[in-house]
């Protein structure tokens, strides 16, 4: 069964696309640990970094420094963490492959591994439009 990553890359499953090019997806997670929460994934499914032809995880990390940059210049936060877990005893629960930026502003508390619950849809597409449009 195709995971809930590769139903989002088919359109299957509705997501707030942040950028999308042939190898990468980037949209908002809808389940965030901060505002801005973003998930980069390659479009194939693999369940982790091992398992991931070089060629993908190269455009993956291109993807993610890409969206990373307009996070920045959208959110303008103090940091960011990037997190790629691999297996669920390092706390994976998609398996296909995927990172993490999760914005970060100084005191905020947030920890990239625990979630604030459920985001709201609207904001999360009016996030992925505003990212979306800084992505140079």
């Amino acid at each position: 069964m195709a995971s809930i990553f590769s139903r989002i890359v088919t359109g299957e499953i509705p997501s707030a696309k942040v950028y999308e090019d042939e190898h990468t997806l980037a949209f908002m997670d809808i389940n965030p640990a901060s505002r801005g929460h973003t998930l980069i994934i390659c479009k194939e499914e693999y369940p982790g970094l091992l398992d991931v032809p070089p060629r993908l995880v190269e455009a993956v990390a291109r993807t993610t420094q890409r969206v990373a940059r307009a996070i920045m210049t959208t959110l303008q936060p103090d940091g960011l963490n990037i997190v790629q877990n691999n297996g669920a005893a390092a706390g994976q629960v998609v398996f296909h492959y995927h990172i993490h930026i999760v914005p970060r502003w100084k005191g905020d508390q947030v920890s990239p591994f625990s979630r604030q619950g459920k985001a709201d849809p609207q904001e999360l597409q009016e996030l992925a439009t505003m990212i979306g449009n800084n992505m140079h």
